[in-house]
């Protein structure tokens, strides 16, 4: 059933929305936003944390033997029998790190990773990050036993780091987060190879050459059958996690390897429109096989890694993660404690490794590549950005506990737990000094220091082109706004009264509108379309725009025509040109950059050439815009975006 039509406010009298075209009669990562679930996981995890700490002093006895309780699964005669931390932190954690693995392999394909000259930076950010903060511990424990426990003082904890930058919010630039999940696997990584290889006990060879050899099978499928079965890959994964839990190599890094293999891509509009012509057959006769091919042809739009991302993401984030931080997170606490705590070198050394090795290994080394590439790699944002990313990357919490359970016990343990909590507590309150400082900066130089001046990767295939492409604002704004859209679609129409209104607001904004008409769900789009570019030869161009998204159910030809005579336009030329497809080539060109913008639905948004992920409504479009401005104010960038 078609929208009812939208009345979006009439547009003030301003140049600002004076509709213009230079067209005339020629014709031409990814992020996904996961900020609220990690604010929301952040709180829920230092919940779990603080319940885990009273339940272990107001009842010890209890908690230490509750997670020490054995549970058993058995098939046939063979079978793995753990305690209950031990399913937790080497089974259930198996499932985060999967979840790390896909969003690093989603940056890769998709977002600020896939200009692979990008990644050099992180990867040398995370190793340096992870050396300087053991080199502190090993200082600091010199000469004693405890220096063997060197891996706890190395690993970002990757689900508080994110969360806390999701509290700092718009304290902190958004493509801070990519650098920080960037080094955060590459941390990941080393860290879990430190685990299976210096706190595993005695290596059994042949289990771990059976888990190798899982591992090729799993390869080999995938390279000849794709991502076609997800029951195989799920049995292969726990058979390579059970293998390696026989070797004595923790199993936790199945998870990651296996997140990092799950490629991502965007929609397609083909497997779009073939999931329509599905849908239709479904509709025209619903018997069960239809059925299951509808389901088949719906979950082949998406990847394989956005699906399993939105099936896992909330069930780490919220239970898992929360889970293990109850699990592990629980020790007696007194005064006498405290007091012997921050007196042991086991202590210390942690939190002198997170607190201040971490920021001064990720930055330090951030400065050197790009001082030793001339400004050839540089960062995602601004040097006091990344002051805050190191300090944030001082939260060591799940794995370091991890390894603080393999490499001690008794007091070492409770003393080390103590110095991984004080660290969390550290790098958030030197995280809160460093923003306060940026805050304090006159307007131009916080800008500076947050965004930087380095180019970000551009996502729009093909850039504003004047001459042919429709403009509303200045032509020479800063900040270009980019609107792929359709006339039928409700969700347009729905955006049109906040596009407008963010050029109302704002001065310096020139908005674009290009064609993607939806024809296989909206049969009238495309005429649509025509009817635009045909007004456009006789310079009416936003008037019908505006006319065909204010009267969206009411887009026949007699629709049109009527349109036409009502904005003053020739409408013996309109009708002559509307039936020979006058507009159709520049339609054509639309669809092609959207296609290679990888854009398959509307509305999609750009903004200075980035793509604009997560809503559209008025405070995040102008969040993104002012960002834009800002960073086009440093950089010079966006006037041909």
């Amino acid at each position: 059933m078609p929208p009812e039509p939208l009345e979006p406010p009439e547009p003030p009298e301003s140049p600002l929305l004076s509709g213009q075209t230079e067209c005339g009669t020629s014709a031409h990562g990814p992020l996904r936003d996961f900020l609220r679930t990690e604010t929301g996981s952040a709180a829920v995890l230092l919940t779990a944390a603080l319940l885990a700490l009273a339940w272990a002093n107001l009842g010890p006895g209890s908690y230490a033997s509750f997670w020490h309780t054995e549970l058993s699964v058995r098939i046939g005669s063979g079978g793995v029998s753990l305690g209950l931390r031990e399913w937790v932190n080497s089974g259930l954690m198996t499932l985060f790190f999967f979840v790390v693995g896909l969003e690093a392999r989603r940056e890769f394909d998709m977002g600020e990773l896939r200009e692979r000259r990008r990644v050099t930076l992180p990867v040398l950010a995370g190793l340096s990050g992870m050396a300087v903060p053991v080199a502190v511990y090993l200082a600091v424990n010199a000469g004693h036993a405890s220096a063997q426990g060197w891996g706890t003082a190395m690993s970002t904890d990757t689900a508080f780091a994110l969360g806390m930058l999701a509290l700092f919010g718009t304290r902190l630039p958004g493509s801070l987060r990519v650098f920080i999940l960037s080094v955060s696997v590459v941390d990941d990584f080393v860290a879990l190879a430190v685990i299976a290889f210096a706190y595993s006990k005695a290596v059994s060879v042949p289990a771990l050459l059976t888990a190798l050899g899982l591992f090729a099978v799993l390869l080999l499928v995938r390279r000849t059958l794709g991502m076609r079965i997800p029951a195989l890959y799920a049995v292969l994964g726990v058979a390579i996690w059970v293998a390696l839990l026989k070797s004595g190599v923790d199993p936790v890094v199945t998870g990651l390897a296996m997140g990092l293999l799950t490629y991502a891509r965007p929609a397609e509009r083909s497997d779009l429109e073939h999931a329509t012509t599905l849908f239709r057959r479904f509709r025209e006769q619903p018997t069960p096989e239809l059925e299951r091919t509808v389901r088949r042809g719906l979950a082949s739009t998406l990847s394989p890694n956005e699906r399993l991302q939105r099936m896992f993401h909330p069930w780490t984030s919220y239970v898992i993660v929360p889970l293990f931080a109850l699990a592990n997170a629980g020790i007696t606490v007194s005064g006498g404690q405290l007091a012997h705590a921050f007196t042991s070198p086991i202590t210390l050394g942690i939190l002198f490794g997170y607190v201040l090795g971490k920021p001064l290994g990720i930055i330090g080394a951030a400065l050197l590549t790009t001082r030793v590439s001339r400004g050839r790699l540089r960062p995602p944002a601004g040097w006091g950005a990344i002051t805050a990313g190191g300090t944030l990357a001082g939260v060591g919490f799940t794995v370091s506990l991890l390894i603080a359970t393999l490499a001690f016990d008794g007091d070492e343990l409770a003393q080390a737990k103590i110095g991984i909590l004080a660290a969390v507590v550290g790098s958030f309150l030197l995280t809160w000094l460093v923003t306060r400082v940026i805050g304090a900066l006159p307007k131009r130089s916080r800008s500076r220091a947050l965004l930087g001046t380095s180019q970000g990767i551009v996502d729009l295939s093909d850039s504003v082109d004047v001459r042919r492409d429709h403009v509303r604002g200045p032509l020479d704004a800063p900040v270009t706004l980019v609107e792929y859209g359709d006339f039928e679609c409700p969700y347009c129409g729905l955006a049109e009264p906040v596009v407008r209104e963010l050029l109302a607001d704002f001065g310096d904004v020139r908005y674009v509108w290009r064609h993607l008409p939806l024809h296989d769900v909206h049969p009238n789009a495309q005429l649509a379309a025509e009817a635009a570019e045909a007004a456009a030869l006789q310079d009416g161009y936003w008037e019908m725009h505006d006319l065909l998204l204010e009267h969206q159910g009411d887009l026949l030809p007699k629709d049109l025509l009527h349109y036409a005579e009502e904005i003053g336009l020739d409408t013996a030329r309109f009708r002559a040109d509307l039936r020979a497809g006058v507009g159709s080539a520049h339609i054509a060109a639309d669809l092609e950059s959207a296609d290679l913008s990888g854009v398959s639905g509307t509305p999609t948004f750009f903004v200075n050439g980035r793509r604009h992920h997560g809503a559209y409504d008025i405070a995040s479009l102008s969040a993104a815009v002012r960002a834009a401005r800002e960073r086009a104010a440093l950089t010079g960038a966006g006037r041909t975006a």
